[in-house]
């Protein structure tokens, strides 16, 4: 089992910036990757940014070159750089952690609580 507890979320103007954080307790052994996902009302929760093995990540479209994703292995921590941030990234931002390998995560993901990004206009 892997516990995830996010933090950092808020509201901020259009133009503002977040860092959302997620510590990684429990079963956290290598081969673990992190990432972020969100849910607007509404909508499905989709892959914000994820880690892979060997270093490589992904972005979502509409947040690649504002969003940064990195990781403090050493405090079982992932990050969520928000640069920029847009009305439309307002949602439930979701921590998550999986086995994973170089372009791919395998099964079901472990899940935090979320924690709520608004951005108003």
């Amino acid at each position: 089992q892997v516990q995830l507890l996010e933090s950092g979320g808020g509201s901020v103007p259009a133009g503002g910036s977040l860092t959302l954080s997620c510590v990684a307790s429990g079963n956290t052994t290598p081969g673990i990757c992190m990432g972020w996902y969100r849910q607007a009302p509404g909508t499905q929760r989709r892959a914000v940014a994820l880690e892979y093995s060997g270093g490589s990540t992904y972005y979502e479209d509409s947040v690649e070159g504002r969003f940064t994703i990195s990781r403090d292995v050493a405090r079982n921590t992932v990050y969520l750089q928000m640069n920029s941030l847009k009305p439309e990234d307002t949602a439930m931002y979701y921590c998550a952690a999986a086995r994973c390998y170089t372009r791919s995560w395998v099964g079901e993901p472990y899940w935090g609580r979320g924690t709520q990004v608004t951005v108003s206009v």
